[in-house]
């Protein structure tokens, strides 16, 4: 068959286009020619694969998105497309992944009912509609089962059409016999000393990941444990207003922003702590990889993987309505606390008996179903 997957924008660092061009690589290696749809696509380009970038230009996004999704009609036509799986809410789908949040949800619990009404959300909860309302027919591969209660709830939608997938981590951030020279190298690489607490926040959108929040419960932390900490932020992101507000906390010392990249491995055995503070998250991949690289977790309720850091052991959960002291209290006990080899162990033994790794095939297996 001829699969299409459809994005807005493809860079090599997100989660969701990470896992997109997994499912696609899983499709291709069973023998179906895969083409890939985006605005915009930034990296290499792998050159086994169709990929097709629509120079749409538009004052607004939601403009943008919309004379895109009208594009891609014809385009399935003269390509022979047999198949269509969204990565992101659109009509005309097949299958869509869903690794976004709900955005009717969101908008009822934070936003008036006015800010419904203009135009950017009225185009997105069309999209939405489209895909999870009654008149759709697309098939739902759900990441985490927070979203089944929240869709359900929203549009009840049929439970013939949603699939919940298993969680899909790469198994090279399992801690393996290299544990201790990764995580001596990495401190040295970094200038972290044996007495100094490194804490990470990892993920692309760091506002939506909580980085502010984060560097606040830092500069709360008690003065003689501040002194002692280190935050390392890493994802495909903007950071300057958040080295500027570490600057304001007065912890711009003790702060680094590093572009996404690829030895993720090396910073999770040398780190002491995962901070996670996400405003809203479907799911939180980080999380998982935290867990099984033996790297202790705090992270707030509203991530989709939150319930993984509880059953695993493995380390706290920020209990909703979110309180930033609630916050700076967990981080300073996470710091000091005695159970850090505890949560280590735990993380690492919940990964060698726990399936969080197949979640490519389960996908390909519905998307190539007959």
């Amino acid at each position: 068959m001829k699969l299409a997957f459809v994005l807005f924008k493809y860079f090599p660092y997100g989660g969701l286009q990470r896992d997109m061009l997994q499912i696609a690589r899983v499709c291709q290696q069973r023998g179906h020619e895969i083409h890939i749809y985006t605005l915009g696509w930034e990296g290499d380009r792998p050159a086994d694969m169709h990929i097709h970038v629509l120079p749409v230009q538009r004052w607004t996004n939601h403009q943008r998105y919309r004379v895109f999704c009208e594009s891609l009609q014809p385009l399935y036509r003269e390509h022979g497309i047999d198949r269509v799986v969204g990565f992101n809410k659109m009509p005309g789908l097949d299958f869509y992944y869903a690794a976004d949040p709900c955005l009717r949800d969101k908008l009822i619990r934070e936003r008036s009912p006015l800010v419904r009404r203009l135009p950017r959300y009225r185009h997105f909860l069309r999209y939405e509609e489209a895909v999870f309302g009654n008149d759709s027919k697309t098939r739902i591969l759900l990441i985490s089962p927070r979203q089944h209660h929240i869709y359900r709830k929203h549009y009840a939608t049929d439970e013939e059409r949603l699939h919940m997938l298993p969680p899909g981590i790469d198994r090279s951030r399992m801690a393996g016999s290299d544990a201790e020279e990764l995580r001596r190298d990495l401190r040295e690489e970094f200038g972290v000393a044996d007495d100094e607490k490194l804490i990470l926040c990892i993920g692309s959108g760091f506002k939506t990941k909580g980085l502010d929040r984060s560097l606040k419960a830092l500069a709360a932390l008690p003065a003689r444990l501040r002194e002692k900490t280190r935050l390392i932020a890493i994802g495909s992101d903007n950071g300057d207003p958040f080295v500027r507000l570490a600057s304001r906390l007065g912890v711009g010392e003790r702060f680094l922003v590093l572009h996404g990249r690829d030895d993720i491995p090396r910073f999770l055995q040398g780190g002491d702590l995962l901070l996670h503070p996400a405003y809203y998250e479907n799911s939180g991949m980080v999380i998982l990889e935290a867990i099984i690289a033996g790297l202790p977790p705090l992270v707030t309720s509203v991530c989709g993987y939150a319930y993984y850091v509880e059953e695993a052991g493995a380390g706290r959960v920020v209990p909703e309505p979110f309180s930033q002291q609630t916050l700076d209290s967990m981080l300073a006990d996470m710091l000091e606390s005695d159970e850090a080899e505890k949560w280590r162990e735990n993380g690492i033994r919940y990964g060698q008996t726990n399936d969080l790794y197949s979640m490519t095939t389960h996908a390909a297996d519905l998307i190539l179903a007959p």
